[in-house]
């Protein structure tokens, strides 16, 4: 019994769908397996909320569907968890913080009516770092998230359950949100794939938002780039396949871009996984471009990161007054966490917020950043540009503020922040794989691809190229054998 289950574990998203629509399998089959798992990886904390019988129900009703021989959705009976900053109207919708531990809101987001639309099933709400701001994942309220490598380091935030429940082998793809790194620096710590894709490809309407229509967007994780495809499938229409066909010579005469800027101050471990990884990206054909970036690149961090403090609080106050909360900022802040407190009040709140001056200089910048970019591609003809997503494998829980790289303690913000800033701060298609595991620690590392503004499919199809040519990591403990296509 437990080997059935694992096996349905390790089926990716497409293979488990495939099967439930031919009817080798059923939705309550494969439900009650992801269940199972679920309960037997409650260390990882991925979950705020997950009702079993709610999931079960909606399985049961997929199999119904298929057996009275109605029209069935391109995600018919998968099981989907949620990053709980995502609305749902049968589960609370918490931001991961105290005050709305119990809000329920009056309607589904846009992407959650999409996703049930198409026949997928939502598979509770997962933890996050509170109101999504940091890239732990621990929380005050609801306890940390556990990465599934080792049950001692962070997962990666703020989407940090999704990423747990991926890798960990409780769903094969999960929806999770990014504002400067929420997507990818889980990603990268976990293990899996993950697509923050072009600014607005997917519906953010009922997600929770830090800005105003500039940085925040969702997106999602998992363990095969095939199943992010499917995905992207449900809101863009596009079924042209990311599948490279012959994997001998998919990779030939792909022009990827790599530059300095992105390899300074990495970790020895992280830094000898991506340069192997490049290396055998270079066997299989692919030409790597090595050229500076412009100054106008360098400053990627510094301008999302002051257009997200500067509008923060205001992002907050409109998600209260949107959804109708009886709850002022202020009362909700007096029930924060004491350290994400401590973060809006020593730099998002007046003095301390970024002034208006500065905010204004940023998004002029911004626009040059995008023209840069767009020049930097088009002077190199490449097809994308590469490098390590952090520049450290994923932290001890608790270990919150600076990392030890080399011997040299660095901030977050330039370990975890520097890299995944680009594809925010310009609005372009992010793509995160992993690269393999560090020799000594066994954690994974991540390397991310970006590509121009609404090249997500063709960012897809090289992806699914890198990863049949990098090949699978070692699973995490508590999960089977190695990922397989």
């Amino acid at each position: 019994m437990q080997e059935a289950i694992e096996s349905l574990c390790d089926l990716s998203a497409t293979a488990a769908i495939d099967a439930m629509t031919r009817g080798d399998i059923s939705a309550e089959q494969y439900a009650s397996a992801l269940l199972d798992r679920a309960d037997s990886q409650r260390a990882l904390n991925a979950f705020i909320s997950l009702q079993p019988d709610r999931v079960l129900d909606a399985a049961r009703a997929a199999d119904l569907k298929r057996a009275a021989g109605g029209p069935l959705g391109i995600l018919h009976g998968l099981p989907i968890p949620l990053k709980d900053s995502v609305n749902t109207v049968d589960y609370a919708t918490s931001n991961g913080t105290h005050a709305l531990r119990e809000f329920h809101p009056g309607e589904d987001a846009a992407l959650v009516k999409a996703l049930v639309q198409h026949g997928a099933i939502v598979m509770g709400k997962t933890n996050l770092t509170e109101l999504s701001l940091g890239w732990t994942s621990n929380n005050a309220t609801f306890g940390p998230v556990c990465n599934p490598y080792d049950l001692a380091r962070i997962p990666g935030g703020s989407s940090g359950g999704a990423a747990a429940a991926v890798a960990g082998g409780i769903a094969p793809l999960a929806v999770g949100a990014d504002t400067l790194g929420s997507i990818q620096v889980p990603a990268s710590f976990c293990g899996i794939a993950g697509l923050r894709p072009t600014f607005g490809r997917y519906p953010n309407h009922g997600a929770f938002s830090l800005t105003s229509g500039k940085l925040d967007q969702v997106g999602a994780m998992a363990r095969h780039v095939e199943d992010l495809a499917l995905f992207d499938t449900v809101y863009t229409g596009s079924a042209s396949n990311v599948r490279c066909g012959s994997l001998e010579g998919s990779l030939i005469g792909k022009r990827i871009g790599v530059a300095a800027f992105y390899e300074d101050g990495l970790d020895s471990e992280v830094g000898k996984v991506y340069f192997e990884a490049l290396n055998r990206l270079e066997e299989a054909g692919v030409i790597l471009v090595r050229a500076d970036i412009p100054a106008e690149m360098t400053k990627a961090f510094d301008i999302a990161a002051t257009i997200m403090l500067y509008e923060a609080v205001d992002g907050i106050e409109r998600f209260l007054i949107g959804n109708h909360v009886p709850l002022s900022f202020v009362e909700l802040f007096e029930q924060c966490g004491a350290g994400i407190k401590d973060l809006i009040r020593h730099v998002m709140l007046p003095p301390n917020r970024p002034s208006g001056e500065i905010y204004v200089e940023r998004l002029k910048q911004r626009a040059d950043l995008k023209a840069a970019v767009r020049q930097y591609f088009e002077r190199h003809s490449i097809e994308a540009l590469a490098f390590p997503a952090v520049a450290a494998v994923a932290p001890l829980i608790g270990q919150e503020g600076e990392l030890e790289i080399n011997g040299q303690m660095v901030s977050f913000f330039e370990a975890l922040g520097r890299n995944t800033a680009l594809s925010p701060a310009t609005g372009i298609p992010g793509l995160v794989l992993p690269g393999g595991c560090a020799a000594g620690s066994g954690l994974p590392v991540g390397i991310e691809f970006v590509s121009l503004w609404g090249e997500d499919r063709r960012l897809l199809s090289l992806g699914h190229a890198v990863e049949a040519q990098l090949g699978p990591i070692q699973r995490p403990p508590g999960t089977t054998g190695v990922r397989t296509p």
